[in-house]
């Protein structure tokens, strides 16, 4: 049974500070600037998305939750009895539950976020909530290697869960990258339950990622508060917009920061200009269609079994196994 104990076990990751620092200069340095994504979510940044996820404009989490209220048996059904369920971005785990309350006999839980202390807040709450299932989380950025932790009961196979359209913050390149390290994962009989945000209208799309509340906003301009708090930067963080553009062609939201005046920002020896107007770029929110993204799978080796959308079409759950 799990514990709501400290010892519920935690493979530690926290970038260090070198890395965070070569990450974020190199990204500057560019001829177009940019900042990645992944930095997002330190505490204030996890605990601001949770909030973007309650928006009116916000359609993703609701209508993803509406697909897993009223599929997740199939789902389940597709995962199969005594796996252990591993989560890529596994945030607050609102998903997770509907998936867990319909697996059978489910072994062990593994979520797997960057953030060590909304992770581990999450864990203990869902070791309540399932006593059950081992809790297992690991602390680690997913686009990198880490090992699974190991559970006191054998399970059968495993399954990866990544929910909230997440694989759309990546180049297609870049996705099929990752891609490729969750198939190992899957193993044989197992198989990776995955969520896309659906091509839809413009202003549906644009609306979603600047809310009249403007709590996207301050989480894109957060990056710059965590930069400024772990590198001794001096942004003016006021003095940088959001932006959030849907590129009909590319098929994708270009999130970035624009400086609203000429200045110049501090980081550590390093100097950086801006232009009035010039922008960071730091995150890409690219939106599927169902073949699209199965092609994009199969080039990692991973086939379409079956996938559930609202009856809006604006959102789809895709279930694929490892091709054999």
């Amino acid at each position: 049974m799990s514990s709501v104990s400290p010892s519920i076990s935690v493979a530690n990751y926290e970038p260090s500070k070198q890395e965070f620092y070569a990450d974020v200069t190199s990204g500057l340095a560019g001829d177009e600037k940019s900042l990645p994504c992944k930095y997002f979510y330190d505490e204030r940044g996890s605990q601001l998305f949770d909030q973007i996820c309650e928006l009116d404009e916000y359609y993703l989490t609701r209508t993803e939750l509406g697909v897993m209220d009223r599929h997740a048996p199939e789902m389940a059904a597709q995962i199969g009895p005594g796996v252990m369920l591993v989560e890529y971005g596994s945030g607050s785990s609102v998903k997770t539950r509907i998936l867990l309350d319909h697996l059978q006999d489910p072994v062990a839980y593994v979520p797997v976020d960057i953030s060590l202390d909304h992770l581990q807040h999450t864990a203990r709450k869902l070791s309540v909530a399932y006593p059950h299932v081992e809790m297992l989380p690991v602390c680690a950025d997913f686009t990198a290697e880490f090992e699974l932790p190991v559970s006191r009961r054998r399970p059968t196979h495993s399954a990866v869960y990544f929910p909230g359209s997440t694989i759309g913050n990546f180049e297609p390149q870049d996705a099929t990258r990752l891609l490729r390290r969750i198939a190992p994962l899957c193993g044989t009989g197992g198989g990776l339950l995955i969520g896309i945000d659906l091509q839809k209208d413009d202003s549906i799309v644009e609306a979603a990622y600047n809310d009249q509340r403007g709590v996207t906003a301050e989480f894109n301009r957060n990056l710059l508060h965590r930069i400024n708090g772990e590198l001794d930067a001096d942004f003016a963080v006021d003095q940088f917009r959001h932006e959030a553009v849907y590129n009909q062609r590319l098929g994708r939201v270009e999130i970035s920061l624009v400086s609203e005046t000429d200045q110049s920002v501090e980081i550590g020896e390093n100097v950086f200009s801006f232009s009035d107007g010039e922008s960071i770029l730091t995150e890409y929110s690219h939106k599927f269609t169902i073949s699209q993204f199965a092609q994009v799978a199969s080039r990692a080796g991973l086939s379409l079994r079956r996938y559930w959308t609202d009856p809006d079409d604006l959102f789809a759950v895709l279930y694929l196994a490892v091709s054999t």
